[in-house]
């Protein structure tokens, strides 16, 4: 079996029809993850300097990135935002029918 880069991979699964629909779901889940990831990366930080810079632990940040928002406060979503040189915007969307 040939070796293919993920991100080809990925794109040729997407084009299944119910793959695709539960990838778009995810894809708004993990948006914010996404976005803190590619800040904290543009800063050249790693998790572990992230989390001292807002005092805060190493695993708190990796949860974080994971997408598992259990208990996600605001005001530490503003540390993250602080220590990455962005502003926090939340938004409400009512439900698509």
């Amino acid at each position: 079996m040939k070796a293919m880069p993920f991100d080809r991979f990925r794109e040729e699964q997407l084009k299944k029809g119910e793959l695709r629909k539960e990838y778009d779901a995810l894809e708004r889940e993990f948006a914010l993850a996404k976005e803190i990831i590619e800040l904290r990366r543009r800063h050249n930080l790693t998790q572990k300097q992230l989390a001292e810079r807002i005092g805060t632990s190493q695993p708190a940040i990796a949860r974080l990135e994971s997408g598992s928002y259990e208990n996600l406060s605001l005001s530490f979503l503003r540390r993250v935002a602080e220590a990455l040189g962005a502003i926090p915007e939340i938004h409400l969307k009512e439900k698509e029918a």
